[in-house]
């Protein structure tokens, strides 16, 4: 008779908190099968874990779900956290994310963020902000406890934007709400509430009902209108990157409750001529410029930069300043604005408008003939501005057409600044920053927010003299802070990383090109590079290139210098009405100089680092939301031109296939390699290109390129191309052409 042989138990299941610690302890990416090996779950067992998991997911203890906890002194050692304020040190107040008000107050946990390593900033992307929720790590803390982040989860937005599909027929049809989020499941929304939207329009909703088995139910809480609209695509940007986009009660009542600046603190700058030179479509104007010869130096000049004092009106702890640290900054659509400020003050009070007195911080500043700067102060004033005038206007009076406005102003106060411009230009040839050059394109809207066509507007010298100025006040505004020992959120800007330039010299080795190894990196270098492509089929590839190789530039206490200007020191001082950074580095001014109230706080000071994270890492999130934007109006715009021919560029070559710029409107498409060919193409990374295996056959980044569009997804933002087989150059718009053979490319001048 066999034996029977006794079955290998089979390992218990973990707690939920031995699963926490776990994860807590863990510096990497956790998944359920790091957490099976870790506990020696094997087998069957793995059914239970997962199953665990997923109950624990539900429970809100991974993945950010709702969990209801117990008293204080019941609190596990690893929490979920949402944080709801400041502390009055500037560090971050969480509460458990759910709490049961039976058991009293929630408790109130500071929150902290891991140290620095080394020398360069905290990472940003560990930084919390107001309403993001964070795993932390509780501690004992005399009454209380102190949390530790373990890691930064993803805000749960209170409302869903997705597009309204209605199911069925007549008066009683209920809809099905498709979100914009791919990760997010359909809902469902009866018709007693869906506000009457119709069918494919973009909706707001809030879930109302849900379970565990089937789609939860929804209701409409706003219409948005047609999903192809400016407005609409922009919102779903916005609920995409989690940017804050409605302004606290509390922020919009102490906005309005503001009264304009006195003169108490300031000097009195009425009298000067100082002018804004904007876009002619800008609502407000937080920058004006002087210039003037100097009277104690021959071929020298006073130029003068005054900046809104927003630190007048938005002071530390404040309900506007939790508010614009938020946001971080404002973000720019084609159509609309989401302002880092309310209204009231970015287009009111703190806008330097024509003919009306406003405060402001102006760094005054002695320019030598070569255009270096050999002295500054800093000001709190009162100005007015003597003109609103747009970059057009100002460039045209100069090359000799002034219009009404600017003919007065032409001798006393434009052409002073345009020879001042001149000198300072002179400093910045020697100084030889990076001079990447790619056209900027503007997408143009019609009066229904649809897209009308794509420009690349002129840059003009007016743009030039006002971002010099403007860079010239950020350096005075950082010798100032650092002269007087004071904490400074510089904007920094580090050398390409070692494995770009090794990409960037092999790009270059398939131009027969070269790109210096040895010795220190200079901006100049990569401007020889520029130079020699210069007006040829190459410029605009290389250029791009050059600027992938970039390091991003980002806000820290730490400085490193800021490589793209050439510059020791950097930072922001001229856009607090948008820029939260600016803002700092007003207060900062006005506590290190004694000008009055509004200044840098000792707590600001101990938390400078984590909002330099936050701040970056908004930055980012703004970018993204403006690229996903215009991405998305494009794909919109082009969808009614499937089986267009356009011309192209390859910008992008990948073992999948080719990324194609079209030229006519700088949006990027997709040409999938299976559509190529009957050849096998082999991807050469190195070279960047794709190769004929048989016919050496070679697409090449930079290569021009005519492709017909097959689709366009407005949704997800993307086209797919197909690329045509020698068709002719001057083939129009819409007229379709036969697939030929390949030629080469078209030599062309910029």
């Amino acid at each position: 008779m066999a034996r029977k042989t006794k079955a290998k138990a089979e390992p218990a299941l973990p707690s939920r908190q031995a699963i926490l610690d776990y994860i807590a302890d863990s510096p990497g990416k956790v998944g359920k099968r790091e957490i099976a090996r870790a506990f020696n779950i094997t087998g069957g067992q793995r059914i239970a874990l997962k199953q665990l998991l997923r109950d624990m997911a539900d429970e809100g203890l991974i993945e950010g779900r709702r969990k209801r906890l117990g008293r204080p002194g019941d609190l596990p050692s690893v929490t979920l956290l949402v944080v709801e304020g400041l502390s009055d040190h500037g560090e971050p107040i969480g509460v458990p994310l759910e709490w049961d008000e039976a058991e009293g107050a929630a408790p109130r946990i500071v929150i902290t963020t891991p140290p620095a390593r080394g020398k360069r900033p905290a990472r940003a992307d560990r930084a919390p902000g107001i309403g993001d929720r964070v795993l932390a790590r509780l501690t004992p803390d005399g009454d209380g406890f102190t949390g530790r982040i373990i890691k930064l989860l993803e805000r749960r937005p209170k409302a869903t934007l997705g597009v309204l599909r209605i199911q069925g027929e007549g008066a009683s049809a209920e809809a099905r709400v498709i979100p914009i989020d791919r990760r997010g499941a359909e809902l469902v929304v009866p018709a007693s509430a869906n506000k009457d939207a119709v069918d494919g329009e973009l909706v707001s909703v809030e879930v109302t009902k849900s379970g565990r088995f089937g789609l939860a139910t929804a209701r409409v809480v706003e219409r948005l209108g047609d999903v192809s609209s400016e407005k609409a695509i922009s919102l779903i940007a916005l609920e995409e990157h989690g940017i804050p986009h409605e302004f606290a009660p509390a922020a919009l009542a102490e906005a309005d409750a503001a009264e304009p600046a006195d003169m108490a603190h300031r000097e009195d700058w009425r009298d000067l001529p100082l002018v804004t030179i904007d876009p002619p479509d800008a609502r407000d104007h937080d920058d004006a410029v002087h210039a003037m010869p100097d009277p104690e130096r021959a071929g020298g000049f006073i130029v003068t930069v005054a900046i809104a004092d927003v630190a007048h009106y938005v002071r530390a702890g404040s309900a506007l300043d939790r508010e614009a640290l938020r946001r971080g900054n404002s973000v720019y659509f084609p159509g609309r604005v989401v302002p880092m400020l309310p209204e009231r003050i970015s287009n009111d009070l703190c806008s330097l408008r024509e003919g009306e007195a406003r405060p402001a911080l102006a760094i005054r500043m002695r320019i030598d003939a070569k255009g270096n700067k050999t002295h500054h102060t800093v000001h709190r004033v009162m100005m007015r501005s003597a003109a609103k005038l747009s970059y057009e206007a100002a460039q045209a009076a100069i090359d000799g057409n002034p219009d009404e406005k600017t003919k007065p102003l032409l001798d006393p106060v434009l052409r002073p600044l345009w020879t001042a411009y001149k000198a300072r230009k002179r400093e910045r040839d020697q100084r030889e920053p990076l001079a990447i050059d790619l056209p900027e394109r503007k997408v143009m809207l019609r009066d229904d927010g649809s897209v009308d066509r794509i420009i690349v507007p002129p840059r003009l010298d007016a743009h030039r003299l006002i971002e010099e100025f403007m860079i010239l006040a950020n350096v005075a505004a950082a010798e100032t802070l650092e002269a007087k020992r004071s904490p400074i959120v510089y904007r920094i800007h580090d050398e390409p990383a070692w494995e770009k330039l090794e990409a960037l010299r092999d790009f270059l080795g398939s131009l027969d090109m070269r790109f210096p190894k040895a010795g220190s990196l200079r901006p100049n270098q990569f401007n020889r590079v520029l130079a020699r492509v210069a007006d040829t089929p190459h410029a605009l590839i290389v250029n791009e290139v050059i600027l992938r190789s970039q390091s991003q530039a980002e806000y820290a206490v730490e400085n490193i210098g800021h490589f793209g200007l050439n510059l020791r020191r950097y930072l922001h001082f001229t856009s607090p009405i948008r820029r939260y950074a600016d803002l700092l580095v007003h207060r900062a001014l006005i506590a290190a100089l004694s000008l009055g109230p509004g200044g840098l706080k000792a707590d600001e000071e101990t938390a400078l680092e984590r909002i330099a994270g936050e701040i970056s890492v908004a930055e980012r999130r703004a970018m993204a939301a403006e690229r996903d934007t215009v991405d998305r109006l494009i794909a919109t715009w082009l969808a009614e031109r499937v089986g267009t021919h356009f011309e192209g560029r390859i910008r992008g070559v990948t073992r999948a296939g080719l990324f194609v710029e079209l030229e006519e409107s700088g949006a990027d498409g997709f040409v999938p390699i299976s559509t190529i060919g009957e050849d096998f193409y082999e991807h050469q990374e190195t070279h960047h290109r794709l190769v004929g295996r048989t016919t050496g056959e070679t697409f090449r980044l930079g290569d021009a390129v005519e492709v017909r569009l097959v689709e366009a997804l407005p949704f997800a933002g993307s086209l797919r191309l197909e690329l045509l087989r020698d068709a002719p150059k001057s083939s129009s718009p819409g007229k379709k052409r036969p697939t030929k053979r390949p030629r080469p490319a078209r030599r062309r001048s910029r």
